[in-house]
């Protein structure tokens, strides 16, 4: 049997979820769309192939993808900077855009 591995949607992506929009190395945190149920690169990313604008996750759903090993995360887990799994850090300018991404 095989193991279930989350997709990440996004344009133009690379094996790690990196997008056109955000691409340097540390870009590699994927985001829940909670309306979608889908992971996505960036909120532009979701809301140019969607029909509504990215829905928030709330502090309890595993709301963050790492993309290099595809371990899923709470945003707690996610602020400590790096994936708790691979040890890949995270973009700690991506804390910009929280308020797209996660409810308080």
């Amino acid at each position: 049997m095989t193991e279930w591995v989350p997709v990440i949607y996004g344009i133009g992506l690379d094996a790690a979820g990196r997008c056109q929009h955000y691409h340097l190395e540390t870009d590699i945190a994927a985001l829940w769309c909670r309306r979608c149920q889908h992971y996505y690169a960036c909120y532009r990313c979701h809301d140019t192939l969607c029909q509504h604008t990215f829905v928030a996750s709330a502090p309890t759903d595993l709301a963050v993808m790492c993309g290099a090993c595809r371990y899923r995360m709470t945003v707690d887990r996610y602020h400590e900077g790096q994936c708790p799994h691979c040890h890949r850090p995270f973009n700690p300018r991506c804390r910009l855009h929280d308020k797209v991404y996660f409810e308080k």
